[in-house]
C-alpha cells in the first residue's frame, strides 16, 4: 500500500480546525479535550488558552470546570509539567507519565535526605506523607504553607547541590513532599487560593477532591492512550515529538505507537505517525478552512505539541520565541504560522510584535485579536516566567 502525504499545508489545516483556532470548539471541557491537555505551569495558560478556543468563555466558566464541576483536573505528568487534563485522562497519566515523573521525584528526594544526615529517608517520608494525608483527609484544602504551619517534620530545609557550588541551596521540605504526592496522584490542587493568573493551589487529597478514585491503568496501557489522543490532536507528528511531548524514552512511545496500532505516513521532512482511521489528510472542515488569527498565550498547548517545528515556524526565529528548552513565550499566528507575539503595556493594553512579511490582511485579523483580547482581560495584567526573548524586546530577523 502506498505511503499517504501530509504536506506542510495540510498539517496547518489540521490544527486550524482541530485546535480550534480556525473555528472555536463548544465548551472548555471539549475544547480541553481536543488540545488533550492544557499545560498549567504558568496559571494564566489555561483560561487564555481557553479563550482563545472557546467563543464568549469567561474567567468564571474555566473556574466552574476546574473547581465546582471538576470535569478538568490539574496534575503533575510528562516532563515534570503540570497540566490540565479531562477527568478521565487520569488514570492513564497516573500510571505511566505522572509514574515516572514521581518515581524520578522520590529518588532524588531519598538522595537529598541522605545527604542531609537522615538515616532512613524511606521511613522519614513515609511519615511525612502519612502526616500530610491524615491533615488534609479532614476535606479541608491548604496551602503548602498552611500544611507546612501544621505538619512538623515539614518545617524543615534540605541541602540541594554541593555546599559552596554555584548551584547549592537550602529547599525548603514541604513543597517536595507536596509535589511527590501529587505526582504520585494521592494529593490534587484543589481552588486555587489566589487570583486566577497566579499559581498558589490549595491542596487536598484525590479521594476527597474527586470521590471514587479510578484505580491507575498500567503503564503500557496508559503510554498508549495517552499517544492515543496526542496523535488525535497533533497527528501526524514524528517520534521525536511523541518522545519529547511525552518526556518518555523512545522504547516506550514505539511500544504505544504499535499498540494504538499507528500508520506510518509522509511528511515534507521525513516520516510521521498518525491514527489507523487517520490516514485521510483533510476533512471537508479542514480543507475548507480560511485564513485565520489567533494570540495564544505562553505555554499553550498548540505551540508545545511538537518538538521538530518546521511545518508552522521558521528556524531563525525559534530563538526569539522560545527559550533553548523549548518552552514558548505568546505567539501571534496567521494562516497557521507564528509570525510574532504579543505584550501588554502598562494599561494591559495589548500589542503585537510582527514579522515584517505578514500581509496587510493578516495583520487586521491579529489587531481585531488584539482588541478583543484586551477587553477580555479587562486591566489584567499577565506575568510570564517564560516570557520570550521576543517578549522582552528582541526583534524578528
Amino acid at each position: 500500500m502506498d505511503v499517504v502525504e501530509f504536506s506542510d499545508d495540510v498539517r496547518r489545516r489540521r490544527l486550524a480546525v482541530r485546535h480550534g483556532l480556525a473555528r472555536p470548539h463548544d465548551g472548555v471541557e471539549a475544547a480541553t479535550r481536543a488540545m488533550t491537555v492544557l499545560h498549567a505551569t504558568e496559571a494564566a495558560t489555561v483560561h487564555l488558552a481557553l479563550r482563545a478556543r472557546v467563543e464568549g468563555v469567561t474567567v468564571a466558566d474555566v473556574d466552574r470546570a476546574l473547581y465546582d464541576e471538576r470535569s478538568l483536573v490539574k496534575q503533575l505528568a510528562v516532563r515534570r509539567t503540570l497540566f490540565v487534563l479531562p477527568r478521565d485522562l487520569l488514570p492513564a497519566a497516573w500510571g505511566s507519565a505522572a509514574r515516572r515523573v514521581a518515581v524520578q521525584q522520590r529518588a532524588l528526594m531519598v538522595k537529598d535526605l541522605v545527604a542531609g544526615g537522615v538515616a532512613d529517608p524511606e521511613a522519614w517520608l513515609a511519615t511525612a506523607e502519612a502526616d500530610v494525608l491524615g491533615l488534609l483527609g479532614d476535606g479541608t484544602p491548604r496551602t503548602t504553607a498552611e500544611v507546612r504551619q501544621q505538619v512538623a517534620s515539614l518545617a524543615g530545609t534540605v541541602q540541594r547541590g554541593t555546599p559552596g557550588s554555584r548551584w547549592a541551596a537550602e529547599v525548603p521540605l514541604a513543597p517536595r513532599v507536596m509535589t511527590l504526592l501529587g505526582a504520585e496522584g494521592r494529593i490534587v490542587r484543589a481552588a486555587n487560593a489566589g487570583h486566577w493568573r497566579l499559581n498558589k493551589p490549595a491542596w487536598t487529597t484525590t479521594e476527597q477532591w474527586l470521590g471514587e478514585v479510578p484505580e491507575p491503568l498500567d503503564e503500557a496501557a496508559g503510554y498508549a492512550e495517552l499517544v492515543r489522543r496526542w496523535l488525535a490532536t497533533f497527528g501526524p507528528g514524528t517520534e521525536a515529538d511523541v518522545v519529547w511531548w511525552l518526556g518518555a524514552t523512545k522504547t516506550a512511545v514505539r511500544r504505544a505507537l504499535a499498540d494504538v496500532g499507528a500508520v506510518e505516513v509522509e511528511l515534507a521532512d521525513g516520516s510521521g505517525w498518525v491514527l489507523p482511521d487517520d490516514t485521510t489528510p483533510l476533512s471537508p472542515a479542514e480543507a475548507a478552512v480560511e485564513p485565520w488569527a489567533a494570540l495564544l498565550p505562553t505555554l499553550d498547548p498548540t505551540v508545545m505539541g511538537w518538538k521538530e517545528r518546521s511545518f508552522y515556524l521558521d528556524a531563525a526565529d525559534t530563538p526569539y520565541l522560545f527559550d533553548s528548552n523549548g518552552n514558548a513565550g505568546n505567539t501571534a499566528w496567521y494562516d497557521g504560522r507564528i509570525v510574532g507575539c504579543w505584550v501588554q503595556d502598562d494599561d494591559a493594553r495589548v500589542h503585537l510584535v510582527l514579522s515584517d512579511d505578514v500581509p496587510a490582511a493578516g495583520r487586521s485579523l491579529l489587531e481585531e485579536q488584539a482588541a478583543r483580547l484586551t477587553a477580555w482581560l479587562d486591566g489584567t495584567r499577565i506575568t510570564n516566567v517564560y516570557a520570550s526573548p521576543q517578549m522582552r524586546g528582541a526583534r524578528l530577523p
